[in-house]
């Protein structure tokens, strides 16, 4: 089963890295690679696609976070077996969603900073109570409308570097990926009215519904970030497929 949360949009095109993990995706569906077999090498997809490695290796990473395959050090990436294959939303970069589209994307940066960590925050991150992570607070918008509100907390420990990165030009999901071993994600899901905060980001009211995922990612051995996701309802739509 495949769950995406999307905007009320198609996208024409695919990014480089969507191409080879579409590639894949398909292959594992259609059973040519059946589960435990060995997949193509990273150097075997640049050189079909021409891509760099970074792109195959973001491609491999998405797919291992959604359980559909396993990385093994120095042999390969090895089709997963079936009890690993579960309902998942996908994480997706929203500038390259939106610039796919043709549309423009910008971002206003309200909060970027190191805080102490409250006890249930340190205990979702796996980190001392009071001892500093980042926090940035940032709205997306799509060819000037307010479309997410997003409000991430992410581990020192896990991206170091984080606070140092320009958030109007790139995004905090594409500063992660690049930077973080991704190993698998959790996810919520809910229809609820925004805070206060939030209503005014996004310019609704402030009794518009909204859908709201709260997302947490994790290396093998640490959670990375913790994320609130506010999306106007009337801009959002949750739209999935099942392949039995």
């Amino acid at each position: 089963m495949h769950t995406m949360v999307s905007p009320r949009a198609s996208a024409p095109s695919q990014a480089p890295y969507a191409r080879v993990k579409t590639h894949l995706k398909r292959g594992l569906a259609s059973g040519r690679w059946p589960p435990g077999a060995l997949m193509p090498s990273e150097a075997e997809l640049v050189a079909e696609f021409g891509v760099s490695r970074m792109t195959v290796n973001r491609a491999i990473r998405e797919l291992q976070a959604e359980g559909l395959v396993v990385r093994s050090q120095g042999v390969g990436t090895f089709a997963a077996p079936l009890h690993r294959v579960s309902s998942t939303l996908t994480i997706r970069d929203l500038q390259e969603e939106i610039q796919s589209r043709g549309h423009h994307h910008h971002a206003e940066v309200h909060l970027q900073c190191a805080e102490p960590a409250p006890l249930a925050l340190a205990a979702q991150l796996g980190v001392a109570p009071g001892s500093a992570v980042f926090h940035t607070l940032i709205v997306h918008f799509e060819n000037g409308v307010p479309l997410q509100c997003e409000d991430r907390y992410v581990n020192p420990a896990c991206a170091p570097a984080y606070l140092q990165a320009d958030f109007t030009r790139t995004t905090p999901t594409h500063v992660l990926f690049e930077t973080t071993a991704l190993w698998r994600a959790q996810y919520s899901l809910e229809a609820a009215r925004p805070t206060a905060q939030e209503a005014r980001l996004l310019r609704i009211g402030a009794d518009d519904p909204c859908l709201i995922v709260v997302r947490r990612t994790f290396t093998r051995d640490a959670a990375i970030t913790i994320a609130r996701l506010v999306h106007p309802g009337m801009r959002y739509v949750v739209e999935g497929s099942f392949t039995p």
